[in-house]
C-alpha cells in the first residue's frame, strides 16, 4: 500500500471546499412576491375567483367578501311588493310579499252590507277595488293584513270599467303594491290570487292564466246589486255575462263590457277587488267576477255545488293604471 505523499514529513492540508458554481445565465431569476397586493384590485380578483368557483355571481361574492349584508344575501324586497330573490317563483314567496298590500273592504249601504277586497296603491292609503264592491256605500271600513281598521271615503268611480278608488283616513306607512304590465301576461303563466272570500281576510289561492282578452259583461248600474257580494246567497258572486250567457244572477239592462284575464285560481265571493299577481309579486289584474254553479240563473247550474269552479276573471292592471288619473280626479261615471 502506497502512503500519501508527505512534504517535510507532513501530510498536505485538505483542499478548500469548492465554491458553488454560478447559476447559468439562461435560468430565470427567482420570483419575488414582494408586498402582498392590497385594496380594491386584490378584492376584485378574489371576487372573480369566488364567483367562478361557486357560480353565485360577482355581485353576491362581492357582498359576502366585503361583509356588506344590506342585501340579506339577495333576499331584500325591492320595488314595493317584489318577491325576494330567494323566494321567486313560489306561492309562499308571493303571499309573503304581497299580502300586506291587500285589504278587506266592508261597505254599508241602504240595503245591507257587502264584503270585498282592495289593493293598496299608495303608502298613504289609496286603494283600488271594484265599483260593485262599494257602489252606493254610505260607510266604508277597511281592514289591513295586520288587523288594523280604517274608515275610508270614495274618491272616484268608473262603473263602465267596474273600478273604484277609495282613500283611508289618517293612514300612513302602508305597503303599496307593485303594479305590473298585463300586456306581458301569457296563457299558462302561473298566478296567485289574494283577497277576502266570505270575509276570510288574506286568503291565498294559485293557478294559471287560462285565457286572455275575454269579453266579460257586468252591470253598469251603480244602484243594481247594492250590497254587493254580501247581499247574495252563499256561493253567489257578482252577476256577469260571458259568451252570451248570464252568471250569478241578472245583470240588468245597463251593462258594460271589458276585456278580462281568465284564471283558474280559485275565486269566491269577497275576492272582488283583490289582486291577481305574477310570480315576481307584481299585480297583473284586479279580480272582478267568478262563475258559481249554484247561483240562481247561472248557465249550466246544477245546484249541487257552490263556490269557485276555476272560471274567474280579472281586470287587466294596465286598464287600472290608465284609469287612475281619472279616478283620482273624482270621476263618478
Amino acid at each position: 500500500m502506497t502512503e500519501p505523499f508527505r512534504q517535510n514529513g507532513e501530510y498536505p492540508p485538505p483542499p478548500a471546499y469548492p465554491a458553488p458554481a454560478p447559476a447559468p445565465a439562461s435560468l430565470p431569476a427567482p420570483h419575488r412576491s414582494g408586498r402582498r397586493a392590497r385594496g380594491p384590485l386584490a378584492l376584485l380578483a378574489a371576487v372573480a375567483l369566488a364567483a367562478a368557483a361557486v357560480g353565485g355571481g360577482t355581485a353576491y361574492a362581492f357582498q359576502t367578501l366585503t361583509g356588506d349584508d344590506s342585501g340579506n344575501g339577495g333576499a331584500k324586497n325591492v320595488n314595493g311588493t317584489s318577491v325576494s330573490t330567494g323566494s321567486k317563483g313560489t306561492v309562499a314567496g308571493v303571499a309573503s310579499a304581497v299580502s300586506p298590500s291587500i285589504v278587506e273592504i266592508n261597505a254599508t249601504t241602504g240595503s245591507g252590507k257587502s264584503t270585498g277586497s282592495g289593493v293598496i296603491v299608495t303608502s298613504d292609503g289609496e286603494i283600488v277595488t271594484n265599483n260593485h264592491v262599494i257602489s252606493g256605500a254610505t260607510e266604508i271600513t277597511v281592514r289591513t293584513s295586520d288587523g288594523k281598521t280604517y274608515k275610508a271615503k270614495t274618491v272616484g268611480t268608473d262603473s263602465k270599467k267596474d273600478l273604484a278608488l277609495i282613500k283611508l283616513e289618517d293612514a300612513s306607512g302602508l305597503k303599496a303594491a307593485s303594479l305590473g304590465d298585463s300586456d306581458d301576461v301569457q296563457v299558462g303563466q302561473e298566478v296567485v290570487a289574494i283577497g277576502s272570500p266570505e270575509g276570510l281576510t288574506g286568503t291565498v289561492t294559485s293557478g294559471i292564466i287560462s285565457a286572455l282578452d275575454r269579453d266579460v259583461t257586468v252591470s253598469a248600474d251603480p244602484g243594481r246589486g247594492q250590497g254587493g257580494e254580501g247581499q247574495q246567497g252563499p256561493g253567489d258572486g257578482w252577476p256577469f255575462e260571458f259568451g252570451g250567457e248570464q252568471f250569478n244572477g241578472d245583470t240588468g239592462s245597463s251593462k258594460t263590457t271589458y276585456k278580462a284575464l281568465q284564471t283558474d285560481a280559485s275565486l269566491n265571493p269577497g275576492n272582488s277587488g283583490g289582486a291577481l299577481i305574477d310570480m315576481d309579486g307584481n299585480i297583473v289584474g284586479i279580480n272582478s267576477a267568478m262563475y258559481s254553479p249554484s247561483s240562481a240563473g247561472s248557465a249550466g247550474a246544477s245546484g249541487s255545488g257552490s263556490g269557485s269552479v276555476g272560471l274567474g276573471f280579472a281586470i287587466p292592471i294596465n286598464t287600472v293604471k290608465g284609469d287612475l288619473a281619472k279616478l283620482r280626479a273624482g270621476a263618478t261615471g
